[in-house]
């Protein structure tokens, strides 16, 4: 965006916040002249991880050691429950707050922008949601983030790289290869031509046991990716 159509937009921001206050989406309270989304304090007190600063040697690598070839894997942050990045992701997901996930991409993205292990990503995918889900919720919670990380890494995104076929039931009765299978039925590549021969970077909004990721990954994988990487916004440690 060029510089004065930058600064108008962030006069015009901080005039509708005198006259609108908006609260912070990880602590409530209000925001002060200048800040956006999350508040000076909560953007301190964040519990960041840095995974982007090692991507191939971090708590998250190993969750998919034996599972599918991944090659770079990062975590902006850790989840914690009751904490400030459960009140975010709350917001995000449920509230309609799609800007939270926008706001975590642009830093994110700025961090790594710098580290030269990104360097080789080609295409930014987010892990999609069911077309039910996508209409009672107006947006994919994985977008905004996902956008933002391809506008820093300056490559394309490719929201329609995969689909999802239905809805998730529970998963927490099964066991991994019972997990597994679930996940392989509820994905399938839509748009191909997207990823074919690039390095994908696969992005998510919170990874717990990753089974998601997995069956994303081997699936871009299977349909011509020549490598996959993944992102997301927190991680469970």
């Amino acid at each position: 965006m060029p510089p004065v159509q930058m600064t108008l937009r962030t006069l015009l921001h901080d005039f509708l916040a005198l006259l609108y206050p908006e609260d912070c989406r990880a602590c409530a309270g209000e925001l002060a002249m200048g800040e956006e989304v999350i508040c000076s304090h909560c953007r301190i007190k964040l519990p960041y991880t840095d995974f982007h600063t090692a991507p191939f040697d971090n708590a998250l690598h190993p969750v998919f050691w034996g599972r599918v070839p991944v090659q770079a894997a990062g975590a902006y942050l850790k989840f914690q429950e009751k904490g400030r990045v459960q009140r975010l992701l709350h917001q995000l997901k449920y509230r309609g707050q799609e800007e939270v996930g926008e706001v975590l991409g642009r830093w994110y993205g700025a961090l790594m922008q710098n580290q030269p292990d990104y360097k080789g990503i080609e295409v930014v995918v987010p892990v999609p949601l069911h077309k039910s889900k996508l209409k009672q919720r107006g947006y994919n919670q994985v977008a905004a983030f996902s956008r933002e990380l391809a506008t820093a890494l300056s490559v394309p995104v490719a929201e329609d790289a995969l689909q999802k076929n239905r809805n998730s039931l529970t998963q927490t009765k099964k066991d991994r290869q019972a997990r597994w299978e679930a996940m392989q039925q509820l994905y399938s590549i839509y748009n191909k031509e997207s990823i074919q021969g690039k390095h994908v970077l696969l992005v998510d909004d919170v990874i717990t046991t990753g089974a998601t990721l997995e069956a994303c990954a081997s699936l871009l994988l299977q349909n011509g990716a020549s490598a996959v990487s993944i992102a997301a916004i927190a991680y469970t440690l």
